[in-house]
């Protein structure tokens, strides 16, 4: 072992009697319950390969040595560093974290959210977006979306700024960037720390700057749906305050600071440096092997992006000669998507009838559809919290009527030429049964 200082989960280095930082190392058969977990398979010709493996396995097991880390340590800085340059963004901006949801933590820590604050959320988004401002007391004021993209309408979001407003959380649905212009022209009027939800648009762009690098925040998720993954869970906040920067990685674990030491002890705790005072945080703490595995798959994320785009492009070319069906819009040079998922829209009164319908009839065609999300507010959480759903719902009409009548999201990845065809087809089929009353 090394004699580099990590955090006090130990590694005293080459001593006579060390203290190791992992208390119960790995060992080969471990390793292969992984292999078997990720690479799944029967028949014999599965089980003579996994034998090989197996064999070849132990027998590296008996010339090696496990790493003296298992968290917060070599892989997770080469990731951040990683990330840093891909985004575009300063050195330390990037910060790996637990998942998306703790990433937005920090970021309303550092804006002190508590009863009595508002916060701007879109009507339509997942509900991490809106968990710590709801769980803190705040008031969540749901601003109404753009028909077009499902996207916050930065206009609405203009009439419901109030003296209370500290936070915007504009969210890129499906990797379609918002309008984030306006967005930080009236954060900027007012003094609004802005928090980009980036969950989906990791590697998008708005205007040549990557999505989740505009606001004063962003947070990505890396959970096993999205685009790319670090094992099934994990996020990443970027900080665009740069004194905010070495803050934010004492944030991720309870505020632990190594460069000062209490007497007769390894280090001293203090709180974090927000924008309006301190605060306590929490632990946030990633391992290695979460970040080798997104490591691995950045590597191949052009690529990832790639497929998507031309699936995309696809349903968007075969679905557009009908003109009650809205397809998902590809972009231009100043919107960049990442094609998380595909928006799928129609026409109600052109379609013969509303969304509803189609995603029935598509339904009985084996074809997946899932319009992401409900609108925040007809949650019970919502109303548990004493905000009025109802008075929610009135204060976004678009969102209402979208919905309820417009549109869904079709999968739009790892599929083979031949399932794209039957999609497509399954969806003009239906949409003409519709305009013929069937």
């Amino acid at each position: 072992m090394g004699k580099e200082t990590t955090d006090f989960r130990y590694n005293t280095g080459a001593t006579k009697v060390p203290w190791a930082a992992v208390g119960e190392d790995y060992n080969a058969q471990d390793l292969m319950e992984i292999v078997k977990f990720l690479m799944q398979g029967k028949g014999e010709e599965h089980d003579a390969a996994l034998a090989e493996v197996d064999a070849a396995v132990h027998k590296l097991s008996a010339i090696s040595t496990p790493p003296g880390k298992l968290s917060l340590a070599g892989k997770v800085e080469e990731l951040e560093k990683m990330v840093d340059e891909y985004l575009g963004v300063a050195p330390g901006s990037s910060l790996f974290v637990t998942n998306c949801t703790s990433a937005f933590e920090v970021a309303y820590r550092y804006a002190d959210i508590k009863p009595g604050d508002e916060v701007i959320v879109p009507a339509i988004t997942f509900i991490a977006t809106m968990a710590y401002p709801l769980g803190a007391g705040a008031k969540l004021v749901f601003a109404d979306i753009d028909p077009k993209t499902l996207n916050m309408d930065p206009a609405d979001v203009a009439r419901k700024i109030t003296p209370k407003t500290k936070m915007i959380v504009p969210v890129h649905i499906g990797g379609y960037p918002v309008d984030m212009d306006p967005i930080m022209e009236l954060a900027k009027k007012h003094d609004i720390i802005v928090l980009e939800d980036a969950a989906h648009g990791f590697g998008g762009s708005y205007k040549g700057r990557k999505l989740g690098t505009i606001g004063h925040f962003g947070a990505y998720s890396f959970h096993e749906v999205k685009n790319c993954t670090s094992f099934g869970e994990g996020g990443i906040l970027v900080t665009n305050i740069p004194e905010f920067r070495a803050e934010a990685r004492r944030a991720r674990f309870l505020g632990v600071d190594f460069s000062n030491k209490i007497k007769n002890w390894l280090y001293d705790v203090s709180c974090i440096k927000g924008k309006y005072g301190p605060f306590m945080s929490a632990n946030t703490s990633v391992t290695e092997i979460q970040a080798l595995g997104l490591i691995q798959q950045m590597k191949r994320y052009d690529k990832i992006l790639a497929e998507r785009r031309r699936e995309s492009t696809y349903m968007t070319e075969r679905l557009s000669g009908n003109p009650a069906i809205i397809p998902q819009d590809l972009g231009n040079a100043d919107i960049d998507p990442t094609f998380h998922l595909y928006l799928l829209q129609i026409d109600p009164e052109k379609a013969g009838g509303d969304v509803q319908k189609l995603k029935q009839k598509l339904d009985e065609k084996g074809v997946t559809n899932i319009p992401h999300f409900g609108p925040l507010y007809r949650f019970a959480a919502v109303k548990e919290m004493g905000l009025d759903p109802d008075a929610a719902a009135a204060s976004c009409p678009v969102c209402e009527e979208v919905f309820d009548r417009r549109f869904t999201h079709l999968p739009i990845y790892g599929l083979s030429d031949e399932q794209l065809k039957y999609m497509a087809d399954a969806i003009l089929e239906s949409v003409k049964e519709m305009q013929e009353g069937r």
